[in-house]
Order: structure tokens, then C-alpha cells, then sequence
């Protein structure tokens, strides 16, 4: 087995500021000439592309919810090579789900356990001093068995501010491995989903490169290296194999949401990927045995879609004889029309009935079971997928065979079962997993 060190950068909550020292810290570890492997604890599609730009490596999410034991072990075995790991964690570190996923619950806590990886919690300290020392220790506490690095405070307003706060965490006996001062120019730009994405980005290498500067100047980088831990890596596995050898899969601004963990697979396996843009009007591969058209914005690019004839009339031809299939924004694109939120309504590919709107938003989160009434790209029917639903949109019309059986975390059934009309299919989740089977 090989060993590649690591830790877990998480926080209270969401908002603290963690990506931001993630990305510096992978810049600065990579700068310094490490091999860095960057992970996403948890269901998360935008945030590994940023940690790509940061470190030069693909980013792979782990999630103990939604994955089984061997696509876990295929996952960390990404990590072969590098000198340390780093991963960044979702939302609050013990947050997770009520009901047990294949592994567990799905926190970040639960990730940097069963990796061994020390974590460095990022505390928000504006409007408190040594109270923070209380809140880091009980975090510390909270799980006796994992494994804690230390803190970086972040958003430190004054010398005596961080005076304080380190007297605080020194009477907790938690070591300070930074102190970031408040600056009102390190926050990444947002939108209703999280962040933009990392292709949209105005001047992205320049902000990494000068977090990676801040974090330089304001964090023990050589203490931080010297925290990492982890357990050895299990010898490489199979990630999941493609659904198709020859899949044309959409790329661009309204079409991007894919677990890097899938496309990995289907690259390794040898499938063919054959990337369009339907916002430049572009029809898909006519050679490709399945078109995929992922999660996106949709929403954001409605008009120029509704415009595009000849990525629908592409669609269209490939529908006539081989499966179609879309996740989240794919499949509001593949459906009869989209409402935005002023509410114009845009005609969409029409190869299933689905109509959505924006007008009234209405917000869906969480993990999903489904259990395939028909086959899905590559999926026969029985088979038990996991995955995440996150959106905004709300269904007005979906009057087609639903595809799936679909609950969330807890069991408790969901009206998104996605939709099938002959070889098209779509899922307002997006697939992580297929559940695995002693």
C-alpha cells in the first residue's frame, strides 16, 4: 500500500472562508513543489474544477453517503503519486444526514476519520475572541477519535483581535496554524447554486495566485505540512465504467455539472468522449452511441437554447435511434419549455414533456435513492443509483413515464422521479453511484 498524507480543511459552517484557504493552500503546496491531490468531501460539482485550477490535478469528491466500499477505494486511489492530499469539507464538519448512507451519514468528520487525516478548522472570529477558543475545543471534542491539526482564525480584524483569540485557543491547547486579517477581497463570486463556475471566473488564476500569496504571508505552511496523516492508500480499482463507448456529452457555460469521478472512468475504461457546446449550436457527434447532457445553467442561457435549432435538430435526429439522456438542467433542456424568472417561457428540445420554471423558486437539496423503472444509460431497471439533488426550479408539466422510484436520504418518496419517453430519459438527480452488492 502507498502512503499519501493528508488533512481536511472545514469549518463550523458554511461561509467561514474555507474554500478561499483551500485554493491558497493548494497553490502554495503545489508552488513549493509538492504533488498535491486535491478531494470535495461530499456532493459537490463546482468546487473540484477550482481546486483543478489550483493545484494542476483532477479533484474527486468522497462521499460516505452515496458511495459503496469499492468505488470509495477507486476514489482515494486517485491519490497515487501524490506527495499529500488535501481536501476541503461541505458545509459544517459533523453535518450530515438523519439516515445511514453505504458507509455513513455523509459528513466531512466522517471523511477525514476513515481517511486519517487531521483536520484544519477555519474559524470565522469577526464579532468574538477567546469565545472562539469554546467553540474550536467542542468541535474538537465532539468526535474524540478524529484526528485534529489545529486552526487557522480567519477574518482577524487587529493585532490585539488575534492577541486575544490566541490566548483563547492557547488555554484550549489547540495550536494556531494562521491567522488571516480581514480582507474584503478575498471572497469568490456566488450565485443561487454556490459558486460560479470556475470557467466563468473573470481573472481566476490571478485570485489563486493571490490567495496563495496571503496564505503565505499569514499561515504556518511548514506546520501545516507536518500535521498531514493518513492511512495508507488500497490498491488501485475500477471507477465506474461508461455507459456507452462513444458518449457525447455537452460542455459549456449552461452544461457542466459532472462528478469528475465518472468521466474518470469513462476515460480510463476507453470510452470515447465527445464534447459539444449547444450554446455555440452545436449537434452532437453523429457517431456517438449516447448523448449526456449534464447539470448546468440552463436557466441563466435559456433564450440562446431556445434559439439553437441545430443542436435540437441533432438531438432530435439521435433520439430516433439511440438513448438521450439528461441530469438536472440537461433535463429541463431536454423537455417541452423553460420559465424563467421573469417568466418568459423558452421553448426547449421538446423530447420529453417536462415543463419547469424560475418564476417561483422553490428550493430542492439532498441525496437520493432511486431505483430505475427502465433502463438509463447504461442502468438496467431495478438497479438502486445515489445521487444529489440541488436546484431551484419548479416542475409545472411532467406528464411522461416516470423513470425512477426516487427518496430522499431518510426513505421518504420524492415527486422528482425523472422522466422517459422512449430512448430519452432525465433525472433532476445528479448520479454519483450505482449502490454496490455484497
Amino acid at each position: 500500500m502507498t502512503e499519501a498524507p493528508g488533512l481536511l480543511i472545514s469549518a463550523p459552517s458554511s461561509g467561514t472562508g474555507k474554500t478561499t484557504v483551500m485554493l491558497g493552500l493548494l497553490r502554495a503546496l503545489t508552488e513549493d513543489g509538492l504533488r498535491v491531490q486535491p478531494f470535495k468531501s461530499g456532493p459537490d460539482y463546482i468546487d473540484p474544477a477550482f481546486h483543478r485550477a489550483a493545484s494542476g490535478r483532477h479533484s474527486f469528491n468522497l462521499d460516505g453517503w452515496a458511495m459503496g466500499p469499492g468505488l470509495w477505494q477507486a476514489v482515494t486511489a486517485q491519490a497515487k503519486g501524490a506527495d499529500i492530499c488535501v481536501a476541503e469539507g461541505s458545509m459544517g464538519l459533523y453535518d450530515g444526514v438523519a439516515t445511514r448512507g453505504q458507509q455513513g451519514f455523509g459528513s466531512s468528520a466522517e471523511t477525514a476519520r476513515a481517511m486519517g487525516w487531521p483536520v484544519v478548522l477555519v474559524l470565522d472570529v469577526s464579532g468574538q475572541a477567546q469565545s472562539a477558543a469554546a467553540t474550536a475545543l467542542g468541535f474538537k471534542q465532539y468526535m474524540p477519535d478524529l484526528p485534529f491539526a489545529g486552526v487557522i482564525l480567519n477574518r482577524v480584524a487587529s493585532p490585539r483581535h488575534e492577541r486575544l483569540a490566541r490566548l483563547g485557543m492557547e488555554r484550549a491547547g489547540l495550536p494556531v496554524l494562521g491567522v488571516l486579517p480581514r480582507r474584503g477581497d478575498l471572497a469568490l463570486p456566488e450565485r443561487h447554486l454556490g459558486l460560479i463556475q470556475a470557467v466563468e471566473h473573470p481573472d481566476l488564476e490571478a485570485a489563486i495566485a493571490g490567495y496563495a500569496t496571503f496564505l503565505r504571508e499569514h499561515v504556518d505552511l511548514t506546520a501545516i505540512r507536518a500535521a498531514a496523516r493518513g492511512h495508507p492508500l488500497p490498491a488501485a480499482s475500477p471507477l465506474p465504467r461508461p455507459p456507452a463507448q462513444r458518449i457525447a456529452i455537452a460542455r459549456d457555460a449552461a452544461f457542466s455539472f459532472t462528478y469528475p469521478h465518472l468521466l474518470e472512468g469513462w476515460h480510463a475504461a476507453g470510452a470515447e468522449i465527445l464534447p459539444f457546446s449547444p450554446l455555440a449550436d452545436e449537434t452532437p457527434d453523429p457517431k456517438a452511441d449516447l448523448v449526456w447532457l449534464p447539470g448546468g445553467y440552463p436557466e441563466l442561457h435559456a433564450g440562446r437554447l431556445a434559439s439553437a435549432e441545430h443542436f435540437r435538430e441533432g438531438l432530435r435526429a439521435h433520439a430516433q435511434t439511440r438513448p438521450v439522456h439528461g441530469e438536472c438542467g440537461g433535463y429541463m433542456a431536454l423537455g417541452e419549455a423553460l420559465i424563467d424568472k421573469e417568466g418568459t417561457r423558452h421553448r426547449m428540445a421538446g423530447l420529453l414533456g417536462l415543463v419547469t420554471s424560475y418564476e417561483k423558486r422553490r428550493f430542492h437539496l439532498g441525496y437520493r435513492r432511486a431505483v430505475l423503472k427502465a433502463p438509463m444509460a447504461g442502468h438496467a431497471p431495478g438497479t438502486a443509483l445515489r445521487g444529489h439533488e440541488f436546484h431551484y426550479s419548479t416542475i409545472l408539466e411532467q406528464p411522461d413515464a416516470p423513470l425512477a422510484a426516487v427518496a430522499d436520504a431518510d426513505g421518504t418518496p420524492v415527486p422528482e422521479t425523472g422522466s422517459l419517453r422512449g430512448p430519452v430519459s432525465g433525472t433532476f438527480f445528479h448520479l454519483i453511484s450505482a449502490e454496490e452488492t455484497a
